[in-house]
C-alpha cells in the first residue's frame, strides 16, 4: 500500500472518533506478519502527525 493510502485510511479513523475521545492503534493486533516494515513505519508516523489535532 502506498503511504497517502495509509494518511488518508489513519485521518478517516482519527476524524471518526472525533476530537478528545480518543483511539488506540495497537500494532500487537490485526497487523498481519507479511505487512512489509515501511507500511508499519508509515501507519506510526502518520498517527505521530495527526494525532495531535484531535487532542486539544
Amino acid at each position: 500500500t502506498n503511504p497517502d493510502v495509509i494518511q488518508k485510511e489513519v485521518g478517516e479513523i482519527l476524524m471518526g472518533f472525533g476530537e478528545g475521545s480518543g483511539h488506540v492503534f495497537n500494532l500487537g493486533h490485526g497487523v498481519s506478519q507479511f505487512t512489509p516494515p515501511e507500511n508499519v513505519h508509515a501507519l506510526v508516523e502518520a498517527v505521530h502527525d495527526q494525532s495531535p489535532r484531535y487532542h486539544r
